[in-house]
């Protein structure tokens, strides 16, 4: 007589419930195989023995940590599928789950749609435009492979001299948490009966999305990157907590912890916020992960006393590590901790409950491999021309006419001659800023797309004479009469996290004289590239005619042309207020001291109403 055929395991079965598919796999899991669950690791590390044999839980990549350079959507599916299958070859099959900082697009993907940074975006007042743009990202995220974007950056902005002001969406709690909308683009829409803090992953098509950094990492004194935001809990209630609120109601899987300190208390070792707080208070049920090395971070110098600081971070109710390197230390230490009961197996299962409810939630399980079939959704045109449309709508016009009543745009697309310079005129990086193609963003053509430059050349009329020259020349300047108007492009360079830290906030590459020297002698509108608002002359506000705030717009520049000759109005409206000089920072537009040069919510339109 034939055996009776062995049932399969409730968790291999994709019709039982999540939760009893979690209670299963848990009750089969080992002490090793649970901790393995609770290590990510990078890609540079991430050899098939290490995700087989450890029983690695998660790989990602660091910004610019790429297959090799140029690497394409496919070249990612590739190198991802193959980490893949060494984690489906350990005993339980566990796949991973790959994460990567996808936070204007699939930006660190060569040929992805790179769309304008968050602080562009909370300038449009465009939720739904926001929910677009996650569902196009995750198309694209999808097609590399890469199942988790570490976004939103939900971060209210308290002081632009920090250096990941553009990655929020603005200061008024109100605006972040409307935009906040990216979190149903990237995982769908759940349904109205979804449970409030339960994780919701729509298909195939969606991917896990991550609100960051859990909590405060907005407010820090004087901007400080990982710095100490000195608040009541009422003011994190009142600030900082909102839109986790909404990330929540969305069914937002992961919520990443803050480097940033809560009146000195690391936000990775404060069990009050993590657990109390977001686990029980607010009903969080996904996972918590670090940020990189963030446990390295509890001790001084950074890295030393390891072991306490994983205890003291996974007794928090972290739950996830993102290590990212040395993760046979952390597997050690963590094992020890078990094993002396100083993390309790209560502990560790809670947290392996987290990771595994999303991995089911996400569909892993039954499609753990990358779907080919969505390649041709990168850079298409389709997302491409949303990308213009959201340079198009986050556009601020600050100033247009030199003389009362005399508006200086929209320009005149067929005017004989047009200067085009400044620094940022022709720069596909300058123009993307940080995390695009590497972590601290690049100079040059970096990825397909368009510059203003470019989009200018092809907005002009037949006739018109454009003139380019990144920096004007003397000769050029002699000759200012020949030119109809002069369209000049400065702002920052690219810069990400404690490198943007900025305690002078004035435009680089001598941006202010550059613009002066032109306007002294040309009709001259000004379009300003930069990440946050930056110090405005009182020259500049006086010599130029009109006054551009373009932000970070990506890689789709035609958006730009769209609005300067005219196709479409200014709609842009500041998310954040521009100060008159740095001694006045912060800005509190609560404040009765409110004295800003724009408030927020400021921005014109080029046409009469």
């Amino acid at each position: 007589m034939v055996g009776k055929e062995e049932e399969p395991c409730v968790y291999q079965n994709p019709d039982a419930p999540v939760e009893a598919r979690v209670k299963d796999l848990l009750s089969r899991m080992t002490l090793p195989e649970k901790i393995g669950q609770m290590t990510q690791i990078e890609r540079r590390v991430a050899s098939p023995a290490a995700i087989r044999d450890f029983f690695i839980g998660s790989v990602l990549n660091a910004g610019g940590s790429a297959p090799f350079e140029e690497a394409k959507s496919s070249d990612w599916a590739d190198m991802i599928d193959g980490f893949q299958r060494s984690a489906l070859a350990s005993r339980l099959g566990i796949p991973l789950i790959y994460g990567t900082d996808a936070v204007h697009g699939n930006n660190n993907v060569y040929g992805a749609t790179v769309f304008p940074h968050n602080i562009a975006l909370g300038a449009t007042r465009d939720a739904d435009l926001v929910r677009r743009i996650g569902a196009a990202t995750a198309l694209e995220v999808r097609a590399s492979g890469v199942h988790w974007a570490f976004a939103p950056c939900v971060a209210v902005l308290g002081d632009p001299r920090w250096g990941r002001s553009y990655e929020c969406y603005g200061e008024d709690p109100g605006l972040v948490s409307e935009m906040t909308s990216l979190v149903s683009g990237l995982q769908g829409e759940p349904p109205v009966e979804h449970p409030n803090g339960y994780p919701f992953v729509a298909g195939r098509n969606n991917v896990v999305a991550c609100a960051k950094h859990f909590v405060g990492d907005g407010g820090t004194d004087k901007g400080v990157n990982e710095g100490n935001t000195i608040a009541s809990y009422e003011d994190l209630e009142k600030i900082h907590i909102p839109p986790y609120l909404k990330c929540l109601a969305q069914g937002v899987s992961t919520v990443m912890a803050s480097y940033s300190s809560w009146n000195g208390s690391n936000l990775h070792s404060n069990y009050f916020l993590l657990t109390e707080v977001l686990k029980e208070k607010l009903g969080f049920k996904g996972f918590i992960v670090s940020d990189w090395e963030g446990l390295d971070r509890l001790s001084e110098p950074w890295g030393s006393n390891y072991r306490n600081c994983v205890k003291t971070a996974v007794n928090a109710g972290i739950d996830m590590v993102m290590v990212p390197f040395k993760y046979e230390q952390f597997i050690q230490d963590m094992t020890d901790l078990v094993e002396s009961g100083e993390v309790t197996m209560a502990r560790v299962n809670d947290a392996v409950e987290r990771i595994l409810r999303v991995k089911f939630v996400a569909g892993l399980f039954e499609h753990p491999l990358s779907d080919r079939s969505l390649l041709g959704t990168v850079g298409c045109k389709e997302h491409r021309e949303l990308g213009r449309e959201a340079v198009r709508k986050s556009l601020v016009l600050l100033k247009n006419e030199k003389d009362y009543d005399k508006p200086f745009l929209p320009l005149d697309r067929n005017a004989k001659r047009i200067l085009v310079t400044g620094t940022h005129a022709d720069d596909l990086g300058y123009q993307c800023g940080g995390w695009t193609k590497t972590w601290f963003g690049l100079s040059g053509r970096i990825t397909i797309g368009t510059t203003l430059l470019d989009a200018i050349k092809v907005a002009v009329g037949d006739k018109t004479e454009v003139i380019y020259e990144k920096t004007p020349s003397t000769e050029t300047l002699a000759s200012s009469e020949e030119f109809s108007y002069a369209i000049v492009a400065v702002g920052e360079s690219p810069y990400a996290e404690t490198v943007g830290d900025s305690s002078e906030l004035i435009i680089p590459f001598d941006g202010s004289n550059i613009l002066t020297t032109v306007a002294e002698r040309i009709p001259t509108l000004v379009i300003l590239i930069s990440g946050r608002p930056v110090v405005l002359e009182p020259t500049v506000l006086e010599k130029t005619e009109a006054l551009v705030a373009a932000w970070l717009p990506g890689t789709e520049g035609q958006g730009l042309a769209d609005v300067i000759f005219g196709d479409c109005d200014f709609q842009g409206k500041l998310p954040v207020s521009w100060f008159k000089t740095v001694e006045h920072l912060p800005l509190n537009a609560r404040a009765n001291s409110y004295d800003p040069l724009f408030p927020l919510g400021f921005g014109l339109n080029s046409k009469p109403v």
